[in-house]
């Protein structure tokens, strides 16, 4: 495996994009050369990595036309025989879009309800997952799908570093534990809890401990930042909103004790 390749998951609602993409900012303007995988299927990345809505490529999983050039068969074409092993190398040249700070950007998505789990865009969108952790040299930064859906697929497999985002609610905690445990039964080695939406630190104490009791160690406190709210309300990505935020204080610190745990296990350029 080559350059360090992390994965971001928890309970929708929770901050896990807004993490994502912060931290892949932050990465690159370190020097990293990072590729952003969204692969939520409420793809919303790019707000973020602050790149406009009507600049980015198709999906790749709505991308019908790429789809059947790669597979063999046009989605929706049920009985088609279709390649489980497409070649997938040149697609995230191809069909990605360069945003603010260098961070590259690949739309993936999901297949829509109903599509199944044996169907040309799901073999297609496992082939360049695949791909990306495991051949590409650079900081991959994957924003999965909410819940627990990407576990069933065992998109993370093959990570460095899943992060788990949990809020201080009872049932986000639930989700987080069991996206843990799914994690683990599929050899994921370094698993981090991120604690955000803080308002009562006494509470963010009980939830760390029963987060740790259920083997899920909570790295980052963040605590609630009206900023975030304010950044949503214009459409803005908070990075560009307020650099000196609690929210993007807390994923500096985040990037800090990643880069000091993996540092020396990545490949990829480095400023001279």
């Amino acid at each position: 495996m080559t350059g360090l390749k992390i994965a971001v998951s928890g309970k929708g609602g929770v901050g896990k994009t807004l993490v994502a993409g912060t931290l892949a900012r932050l990465l690159a303007r370190k020097g990293f050369k990072v590729l952003a995988i969204d692969a939520d299927s409420n793809p919303n990345l790019h707000v973020t990595l602050g790149i406009r809505a009507e600049k980015l490529p198709t999906p790749v999983s709505m991308n019908e036309a790429l789809v059947e050039e790669k597979t063999g068969a046009r989605p929706g074409g049920w009985g088609a025989m279709f390649s489980l092993n497409p070649r997938v190398d040149d697609i995230p040249e191809k069909h990605s879009i360069m945003g603010p700070d260098g961070v590259r950007l690949l739309t993936v998505g999901a297949p829509s309800a109903g599509a199944g789990c044996m169907c040309p865009q799901n073999a297609l969108i496992r082939a360049l997952l695949d791909h990306v952790v495991l051949e590409r040299d650079e900081v991959v930064v994957v924003d999965t799908e909410a819940g627990l859906e990407p576990f069933s697929r065992a998109t993370v497999r093959s990570v460095n570093l899943l992060l788990v985002v949990v809020e201080p609610t009872r049932k986000s905690l639930d989700v987080a534990i069991k996206i843990a445990s799914y994690a683990r039964e599929l050899g994921v080695k370094k698993i981090w809890g991120i604690l955000n939406k803080v308002i009562d630190y006494r509470e963010a104490e009980e939830f760390s401990r029963l987060a740790g009791e259920s083997g899920l160690d909570i790295r980052v406190v963040i605590p609630f930042d009206p900023k975030v709210s304010a950044a949503e309300r214009t459409g803005a990505s908070v990075f560009d909103y307020s650099e000196n935020s609690y929210f993007i204080l807390s994923i500096e610190k985040l990037c800090s004790d990643i880069l000091r745990e993996f540092l020396q296990r990545i490949h990829c350029s480095t400023p001279s």
